[in-house]
């Protein structure tokens, strides 16, 4: 028999969007899986549909949008299966996606969660922004992927194929072990969405586990369907998130250490952004850093749970990310792709 693979869907709103989604997940080879849909409060009658289409799918109904870590986080709550795939709404699927996930967990028992090649809905031949084919972080808590470095997106040219470790695996699609999930106490919901599950596999890592890409698997992704890429909000997210990160999940020393560098890099941000009338970007930065001021509680709250869970320290832990700074290597050096930062005679 078959493991049972839970897929754990969050949704707020977009029937067109899920009805793709599902059509793919129904012809999935793989023969034992439940899908559970955790509807954010969606406006749109998403919940209705989905009662009268499909009448075998668990839903959540959720009074409020709880955001992607919150979505998941309740579904893991009715949840059967030992492997976990929690899915982005706007994929869709190879036939042997899930099969080859699960083969892979089975035959990697150290890993904790894996990811698949995520390539562009609309350019297939194309790495997707959200996850490419394993993500990476850099010591400031910058996140970048195989095939892709913040607007750079690579063609699949195969060049990215192997198996690997990485430092996080896209909440695009995750699997993960639901034990270790729980042991790290699930998503942080703080985050409410965008990079979540980086906090995720970073306090998968302190307890010692591994995270994987494994591009055998392939799925496609439209990207930011539920959030534009230029909205205000997803700026003042991906820059919050990444600086909770930085204040809470290293240890004091290596936080003081690095947060004066980190700040530095957010005012040439709000520049540069200012230089090219980007409003949008330099409020959302600005928002970041006064949401950070008004909840510095909430930052020890997390640095008291986070060193509950670790079992390695920092030295260990930033073996496995990019010892530069990508943004440096990106804007001033010039390096477009994973390989000029890694490969590269000047690297």
């Amino acid at each position: 028999m078959d493991t049972l693979v839970s897929i754990i869907i969050p949704h707020w709103n977009g029937i067109d969007v899920l009805s793709e989604c599902i059509d793919s997940l129904n012809n999935t080879e793989y023969s034992n899986f439940e899908i559970i849909v955790v509807d954010n409060a969606s406006s749109d009658d998403s919940v209705n549909w989905l009662k009268t289409n499909h009448p075998k799918i668990n839903v959540v109904e959720n009074d409020q949008n709880y955001g992607y870590a919150g979505g998941c986080n309740r579904g893991i709550g009715i949840s059967k299966g030992d492997y976990i795939v929690f899915l982005n709404n706007d994929t869709i699927h190879e036939k042997d996606w899930l099969n080859n996930l699960v083969s892979f967990m089975h035959s990697h028992p150290d890993c904790a969660a894996v990811q698949p090649k995520i390539l562009n809905y609309y350019e297939r031949d194309r790495f997707d922004y959200a996850g490419g084919s394993g993500g990476y972080i850099d010591v400031l808590c910058y996140p970048f992927a195989r095939g892709r470095l913040f607007l750079e997106q690579e063609n699949d040219n195969k060049q990215y194929d192997d198996d690997t470790h990485c430092f996080w695996a896209s909440g695009t699609a995750i699997m993960v072990r639901k034990k270790y999930f729980l042991k790290v106490e699930k998503f942080d919901e703080n985050f409410f969405a965008h990079m979540e599950e980086i906090d995720l596999c970073w306090k998968l890592q302190l307890k010692g586990y591994s995270i994987y890409a494994h591009p055998g698997s392939v799925i496609y992704h439209k990207n930011a369907v539920s959030l534009p890429m230029t909205s205000l909000k997803k700026f003042m997210l991906n820059h919050r998130n990444s600086i909770i990160m930085l204040l809470s999940n290293y240890k004091l020393f290596t936080t003081l250490y690095l947060f004066p560098i980190r700040y530095a890099l957010e005012l040439v941000a709000i520049i540069y952004a200012l230089t090219k009338l980007d409003f949008k970007h330099m409020f959302g930065v600005i928002q970041a850093h006064v949401w950070i001021l008004f909840h510095i509680h909430i930052i020890f709250i997390r640095r008291r749970k986070i060193n509950r869970l670790r079992t390695i320290d920092d030295y260990e832990m930033m073996k496995s990310m990019y010892k530069g700074s990508i943004v440096w290597d990106y804007y001033i050096r010039r390096k477009k792709t994973y390989r000029d930062i890694f490969f590269s005679p000047s690297s």
